[in-house]
């Protein structure tokens, strides 16, 4: 597996979704890249992926023949018709209604939507507002 770019300084490296039915994934994460402008990074004959989002099949080495449990994972959006084009496209992909687009009370000018990918993981496009300088953030207490 070759990937195309090294991004350095971000929280999470990369993720793998080990998942049921690839080519289903493939389709639904295609089209939910495709909505976020999010490019298709590659593919091998049980791989594929977008950006640092790996998808590969239980029978995959990187697999070790185990699926992956149930997870939640956010894309950022860049406005909220963004997340609007997410859901539409991911329920057209196969995707399942988890809550549609629309403000959530995490903090001031959260707006999301929600989809359970064919493997019934919670997949999320976010935006989070319009920043103020570049060097805004949000403290979220839990």
């Amino acid at each position: 597996m070759e990937v195309q770019e090294i991004h350095r300084g971000r929280l999470i490296d990369h993720l793998q979704l080990v998942v049921k039915d690839l080519n289903a994934s493939k389709k639904f994460y295609q089209a939910v890249g495709a909505s976020l402008n999010i490019p298709f990074g590659g593919e091998g004959p049980d791989f594929f992926w977008i950006d640092e989002l790996f998808v590969s099949s239980q029978s995959s080495q990187a697999a070790q023949g185990q699926l992956t449990g149930r997870i939640h994972l956010a894309f950022q959006a860049s406005n909220k018709e963004a997340v609007e084009r997410f859901y539409k496209a991911a329920l057209e992909a196969g995707g399942k209604d988890n809550g549609g687009p629309g403000t959530r009370p995490y903090h001031p000018g959260y707006y999301a939507a929600f989809v359970l990918d064919p493997d019934g993981n919670n997949i999320e496009a976010v935006f989070h507002g319009p920043a103020k300088k570049s060097s805004d953030s949000v403290k979220i207490t839990f």
